[in-house]
C-alpha cells in the first residue's frame, strides 16, 4: 500500500522508511506525489500539528497521506521547545542550538527529558489514525555523534550512555519515539484496512 509521508525532510523520510517499508509499505514524501506546499504549524500539541499536516496533504492528493510532528520537552526549559523543536534554532544551527540547550540544563538539577512523536493519517474516506510515542531519557554533557538529526546529539536515552546520535540505525529505530508510533500506526493501519475502523 503506498503513503503519502506530509514532509520533504530527507532525514525523516529515510527513518520512516526504514520503519515502514519492511511491514509492506510504499512510503513517497509529499513532493515525490505531486503536493508542493507546506501546511502551517498552528497547533498547540503534537498530535494537532500532526493533523493538520496530514489532512492538507491528503486533501491535495486525494490519497491516504501521513505526517508526524515531533520534538523534545526538556523539564529544566518547563517542557520546551516541545513544539517549537523545530522553530527554535531560529538563524542558528542545530549544533549551535545543542549547546545552547546544554549550557541553560547545566544550571539546573534536573537534565530529564523526553522525545515526543505524534502520528496521523488523515484517509480519503475521512478516517483518521492516530497514534503516539515516547522515548524517556535525559540531557548529556556534551554534544555527541554523528548518525543522527536534529537533538538527537544531546539526548541520551534513559538506560544508554551514549546519545541517540552515537547509535546505529537499527538500535535507533528500536527505541525511538518515531519508530514506537510509526509501528503502533502500521499495526492500526492493518486494521483499518481490514475493519475499516481502529482498535485502540
Amino acid at each position: 500500500m503506498r503513503i503519502i509521508l506530509a514532509s520533504n525532510n530527507p532525514d525523516k523520510l529515510r527513518e520512516i522508511r526504514e520503519i515502514l517499508t519492511p511491514l509492506g509499505f510504499e512510503v513517497v514524501s509529499q513532493s515525490e506525489a505531486g503536493c508542493h506546499f507546506e501546511a502551517e504549524e498552528t497547533g498547540a500539541t503534537f498530535l494537532e500539528n500532526a493533523r493538520i499536516k496530514a489532512r492538507a496533504a491528503m486533501e491535495a492528493t486525494g490519497e491516504p497521506c501521513v505526517a508526524d510532528d515531533s520534538g523534545i520537552e526538556i523539564d529544566a526549559m518547563g517542557g520546551g521547545p516541545g513544539v517549537y523543536s523545530s522553530r527554535y534554532c531560529g538563524d542558528s544551527t542545530y549544533e549551535e542550538t545543542c549547546q545552547k540547550i546544554i549550557k541553560i540544563v547545566n544550571c539546573s538539577d534536573d537534565r530529564s527529558a523526553r522525545f515526543v512523536c505524534a502520528v496521523v493519517c488523515a484517509m480519503p474516506d475521512g478516517g483518521e489514525i492516530s497514534c503516539e510515542g515516547v522515548l524517556e531519557g535525559s540531557i548529556g554533557l556534551q554534544y555527541e555523534g554523528e548518525n543522527g538529526f536534529g537533538y538527537d546529539p544531546i539526548f541520551i536515552p534513559k538506560g544508554m550512555g551514549r546519545s541517540m546520535a552515537c547509535l546505529t540505525d537499527e538500535e535507533k529505530n528500536a527505541i525511538s519515539h518515531r519508530g514506537q508510533a510509526f509501528r503502533k500506526f502500521a499495526k492500526k493501519l492493518s486494521e483499518y484496512m481490514e475493519n475499516g475502523e481502529t482498535k485502540e
